[in-house]
């Protein structure tokens, strides 16, 4: 712990530490205005569920419905969601680094 602490005190950073941060969080906000715009389109090319299923129970006995995962729709969600998890972990490394350099 006293390693870390001494890493993070003003007087101790590394040079490579106030340079590489800055750099990274460049990256990152570019990772995360990219995955946005794929989570756009994603949400805007996936076709309308209302539709789907019976509509007094709910319930989805066909084909198509059991192999939803990998129909277009399918991979539109999964991209979505994949693309979701990123712009999160990158927005949270994003505010940790901020953390970290002004320390």
């Amino acid at each position: 712990m006293n390693l870390i602490s001494n890493l993070l005190a003003d007087e101790l950073q590394a040079d490579w530490l106030t340079t590489f941060l800055p750099n990274l969080r460049y990256v990152l906000f570019l990772i995360v205005i990219v995955c946005a715009i794929i989570v756009i389109i994603a949400v805007l090319m996936q076709s309308n569920s209302s539709s789907d299923g019976n509509p007094l129970t709910g319930i989805q006995e066909t084909y198509y419905a059991k192999n939803k995962g990998s129909t277009r729709d399918g991979k539109l969600k999964l991209t979505t969601i994949i693309c979701a998890s990123i712009i999160v972990v990158c927005v949270i490394i994003y505010f940790v680094t901020e953390i970290v350099n002004r320390t």
